[in-house]
């Protein structure tokens, strides 16, 4: 399914959801949930604290999504959410995110090169701040626009953008490194 496709097609089953209809609602989670957990594995650096999230996450957005006004605007409303209950379960968790930095292996995480190369990239990721490591995230491994990293993590265009300019800059320096 191509992008516009696959958007458009979510907005159909979340329009049919609103309305009612609990399959288009299973069918619309079952599309996303797997984006929605995999950023926040890569958030949290914990799978158990991240599943918790996309189930708080999920829960939310089923609550909300009569306020939703565009479903156009579903992606980044999602990562939104998802976005501050990972931030909540960072705060208050600070601890034992330091204990449980260690990622499990994420085969959508490296499109090609040797198991190294995927075990580098997440230690590059792991070793970004939690703001550039959320705007990297979300801008490489979930392919969402500028606009949208910016709305989901609730800053200025050009603040993204500069997290996004400096975490590629700490990532290539870890891969190379340099750091």
């Amino acid at each position: 399914m191509t992008g516009d496709t696959g958007r458009i097609f979510d907005e159909l089953l979340l329009i049919s959801a609103r309305a009612g209809d609990r399959r288009a609602g299973e069918r619309l989670a079952a599309r996303w949930q797997p984006r929605l957990l995999r950023t926040a594995r890569r958030l949290l650096r914990d799978e158990d604290e991240a599943v918790e999230a996309v189930q708080n996450a999920w829960a939310a957005i089923c609550r909300r999504w009569f306020t939703l006004h565009d479903p156009a605007k579903f992606p980044a409303w999602a990562f939104t959410i998802l976005h501050r209950k990972c931030a909540d379960r960072i705060r208050g968790n600070q601890t034992d995110r330091a204990r449980n930095a260690e990622l499990t292996p994420d085969a959508g995480a490296v499109a090609r090169g040797t198991p190294e190369d995927g075990l580098a990239i997440r230690q590059a990721i792991d070793g970004l701040s939690h703001d550039h490591r959320a705007a990297a995230v979300l801008f490489f491994g979930e392919e969402m626009t500028l606009r949208e990293v910016a709305e989901i993590t609730g800053v200025p265009v050009g603040t993204a953008k500069s997290r996004i300019f400096h975490a590629r800059r700490q990532m290539k320096a870890a891969l190379e490194g340099d750091a």
